[in-house]
């Protein structure tokens, strides 16, 4: 099982936006911080989710834990429901790449839980052009 934490941040809203990812399993630990571009922080945070998600489709993972301090997106991955359109798509683009994997579960995590994502989110923003 690999555990990933991702995070999305943005400077304003709408504006610079990033992904923090950072994937553990046993010893083998992974950090990405991905620029965005314009968008809010909710979407931020699904982006991050998925580009997570993309990630693992490269690998042989089989059982995948997903952890955010989102519950906006922690609850629409659970109930596979969100109310604004413009998370739609960006939901059904998640449930797609999570039916994937024999075993793909996300978990609320409070944000002190997810310092090295949120680190890695923050570092994102500064790498938009």
């Amino acid at each position: 099982m690999i555990e990933i934490y991702t995070d999305g941040a943005s400077k304003g809203n709408p504006g610079p936006a990033g992904a923090g990812i950072f994937m553990k399993k046993g010893a083998t630990l992974e950090r990405y911080a991905v620029p965005l571009g314009i968008m809010s922080n909710h979407e931020a945070e699904f982006h991050a989710c998925i580009i997570a998600l993309e990630k693992l489709q490269e690998r042989d993972e089989r059982i995948v834990s997903l952890r955010s301090d989102s519950m906006l997106l922690v609850d629409a991955v659970e109930k596979d429901y969100v109310k604004q359109p413009i998370y739609k798509p960006l939901l059904e683009r998640i449930l797609i790449l999570g039916a994937s994997f024999d075993h793909c579960f996300i978990k609320w995590i409070p944000g002190k839980e997810n310092k090295e994502a949120d680190h890695l989110a923050r570092q994102a923003i500064h790498k938009n052009v």
